[in-house]
């Protein structure tokens, strides 16, 4: 019996027994709908049929409650709304709304449960629930692991059919007219003469019906926005630098604030000289936060130029000072003692090893950071009845309660004002810009403070992706891939983000140590994957695709190398491997794709990865040439299932974004400690990819998923695997560590 299935019955059994003794109240709590936040300050005339759909004399709102950092999640939750509430692109206002327990994410069940994407067993769909319930029941608001569209795709379509029917039910009302004899069309009711009732006329009689919680969801042939191309509602603003995004607001009687932080993650400030900061020009206070020295002053650049003019004594860092160190408590935890979890042990790895030809490995990946375009910044403004907060973040509810600790209010007096973002790419899932500017602000009552973080400060306080390590052993017989062992050992991001929330760690093993490593759907006779939980070294936080960024290159670097060995065909055997039909269909698309098979001219090498992660199979093939100046990076082909596409445009604009992150980071990018410190202070020394080495980026999107998933991460991982396996292709040069110009040359 396969390991996996005796985790599955044991973590169902866990589950089960959470909610034992109390059954019955836990499935009332999981049942029952959380409050409507829009009902509380309704105005006169205004309705709000649910906690998406407000409506007055004047417009429509749509609540899109997910943030936007640059994906187009505030289109794609308005579209769903739109869908079935028949209304249309411009007839709408949006708005992010603010936190509450009604905007909670249960999407996020899906990376929580140790089973396969594609396991619909009884065990797996049941702990799934449990965790969903669980995430509904504490209202867990969140943006991230690739969740907007899968938590939204149905419960906004449901929230836009109660609107259209509620608002029929209300045109019924107003003419005696019975409702199945009414229509909806362009954002009104329409008679059966031709007459149009405008929503925004309804609005009034609606606010005093019962919302029509019995409703059906339209077939897809009868869809009018899902799976066609739309206008992002942010393009025009964005293509014209009229979008405000959180770094550009500006308000009345607001100063603006710089801080210099111990550069050594978590250590302290042991003392400080402002002398010569306080007699700069523009400069009006010069006050402590934690483990640092804040600076305020009538502008940014102000504030910038005196906080570095404060000479600091800096306490050492809780983590060892050079690299070297970091590598050595990585390669000392493949230990029993630190085995965090063994996720997959299919057949007799030990036995098969005496067999067959032995292939043995190791591969390394580095701290990166998220370094988006815009740096963190934050407004709050600290009153007697209450905190004002204005910035970009991925949990607002979180960012309530961390900021309510700071200043001493409640966290339900913490008014948060969601900003569109400048990037992410989990940065915005931290704390410390918007504690530290709650910090300033208390010691300025009614003054709202404008805290931004420079370029190097930005990069100094990252909370990086994690370092990690793999070891691989396997064997290749009769031409065939007979076993696979893989070890990974890396630092746990998970119980880092944790402890800086306060909160404790993922209970049981942590599944993004094994994430793109052991999910994979591929049936070798032997497989046996194991992960090791690193004591912590320098702080870590979620990056795009989180674990399967690194192990997803792990683990088919390694895979790649036992084809090799096997001298068989990357893509025939992986489709020889595969055991399940959505995968496959990938796979088959990637090959037709690319003309995989055919034969490239001199110098060229063509590179194949597959990486299941988010729920989302990715298969991608990269073309490579060796140039007299380094190597070229020509074409890629991505295809993947989603289970639907939304919008097609804004699909391949997030592989294609994807697909770029990965490879630039793969291509260049690393944090280093030296002293404690990090040595990249910015983008030159941690430079993604170059305009003039993008390479053309096809993508196919594929519809054969029993469920939606979402597209912004899980492009991610195979992007480097590809590049390293066209390189060897190109070059015969194996590559085993990111950076890769650590290696190898780019053109």
């Amino acid at each position: 019996m396969s390991r996996v299935a005796t985790i599955a019955r044991r973590s169902f059994l866990i589950g089960s027994a959470a909610i034992a003794g109390g059954v019955v109240f836990g499935v009332y709590q999981v049942k029952k709908p959380h409050a409507n936040p829009l009902r509380d300050g309704l105005q006169p005339g205004q309705t709000a049929l649910n906690p998406w759909v407000r409506i007055d004399k004047d417009a429509v709102t749509l609540i899109t409650p997910h943030v936007d950092l640059g994906q187009g999640a505030h289109s794609v939750q308005a579209l769903l709304i739109a869908e079935e509430l028949d209304i249309e692109f411009g007839q709408f206002r949006i708005e992010p709304g603010t936190p509450a327990p009604a905007y909670y994410n249960r999407a996020l069940a899906n990376e929580q449960v140790p089973f396969l994407s594609h396991d619909t067993s009884f065990q797996a769909e049941a702990m799934r629930g449990v965790v969903g319930g669980l995430f509904k029941v504490m209202g867990v608001m969140v943006t991230g692991g690739s969740s907007t569209v899968a938590d939204s795709f149905d419960k906004l379509r449901e929230a836009g059919a109660v609107a259209r029917e509620t608002l029929k039910l209300a045109a019924s009302k107003k003419t005696g007219v019975p409702v199945a004899q009414l229509k909806t069309a362009r954002g009104a009711v329409q008679l059966p003469d031709g007459k149009e009732l405008p929503y925004t006329e309804l609005a009034e009689l609606a606010a005093t019906l019962e919302p029509v919680s019995n409703v059906t969801l339209r077939e897809p042939s009868q869809w009018r926005l899902i799976g066609k191309p739309v206008q992002r509602l942010d393009i025009v603003a964005k293509s014209t630098g009229t979008l405000q995004y959180g770094i550009d607001l500006a308000m009345d009687g607001m100063v603006h604030a710089a801080v210099k932080v111990n550069p050594r993650q978590g250590g302290k400030l042991n003392r400080y000289d402002a002398a010569r900061a306080k007699t700069m020009r523009g400069v009006k206070h010069v006050v402590p936060v934690t483990n640092g020295v804040a600076v305020v002053a009538d502008n940014t650049w102000r504030a910038f130029q005196a906080a570095r003019a404060i000479e600091c004594d800096w306490g050492p860092a809780p983590y060892p000072a050079e690299m070297a160190g970091h590598w050595s408590a990585i390669a000392a935890s493949f230990t029993p003692e630190r085995l965090d979890k063994e996720w997959r042990n299919d057949g007799n790895v030990d036995q098969a090893a005496t067999q067959g030809q032995v292939i043995e490995a190791e591969y390394k990946a580095p701290y990166v950071a998220h370094q988006p375009l815009e740096p963190l910044s934050a407004i709050v403004k600290v009153g007697a009845d209450g905190v004002d907060v204005w910035v970009a973040h991925q949990m607002p509810r979180f960012l309530q309660q961390k900021v309510a600790a700071v200043t001493g209010h409640k966290p339900e007096q913490v008014r948060f004002h969601q900003q569109y973002a400048g990037g992410s790419f989990g940065h915005r899932l931290e704390f410390e810009n918007v504690t530290l500017c709650a910090e300033i602000a208390k010691q300025m009552p009614g003054t709202p403070v404008k805290l931004t973080y420079s370029r190097e400060e930005d990069f100094a306080h990252d909370f990086p992706r994690q370092i990690g390590m793999a070891r691989g052993q396997g064997t290749v017989r009769d031409g065939k891939v007979d076993s696979y062992d893989l070890q990974v050992a890396t630092v746990s991001s998970s119980a880092s983000q944790s402890d800086r929330l306060g909160q404790p760690g993922p209970p049981g093993a942590d599944g993004q140590i094994a994430a793109g490593a052991w999910n994979q759907p591929f049936a070798i006779p032997h497989f046996r994957m194991r992960a090791y939980k690193v004591p912590e070294l320098a702080p870590t936080s979620s990056w795009r695709s989180v674990g399967a960024s690194s192990q997803g290159f792990f683990a088919n670097a390694f895979l790649d190398e036992l084809i090799h060995a096997a001298g068989a065909d990357p893509l025939q055997e992986r489709l020889r491997l595969c055991n399940d039909a959505v995968s496959r269909k990938v796979l088959e698309a990637v090959g037709e794709m690319s003309n995989w098979g055919t034969k490239l001219e001199p110098n060229r090498g063509r590179g194949l990865a597959f990486v299941d992660s988010f729920g989302v199979p990715v298969a991608e093939v990269v073309e490579v040439t060796q140039t007299d100046k380094g190597i070229r990076i020509d074409k890629v082909f991505v295809a993947l299932d989603v289970g639907r596409v939304i919008d097609p445009a804004n699909f391949d604009n997030q592989v294609q974004g994807a697909v770029v992150w990965g490879l630039g980071h793969a291509m260049n990018c690393e944090i280093t400690y030296a002293d404690g410190m990090a040595q990249q202070s910015n983008f030159p020394q941690h430079p993604g990819m170059r305009l003039d080495q993008c390479p053309q980026i096809v993508v196919r999107g594929l519809q054969n998923g029993p469920q939606v998933r979402g597209t912004g991460e899980p492009p991610v991982p195979p992007a480097a695997p590809a590049l390293a396996a066209a390189i060897f292709a190109a070059t015969g040069k194996r590559l085993r560590e990111m950076p890769f110009s650590k290696s190898i040359a780019f053109a």
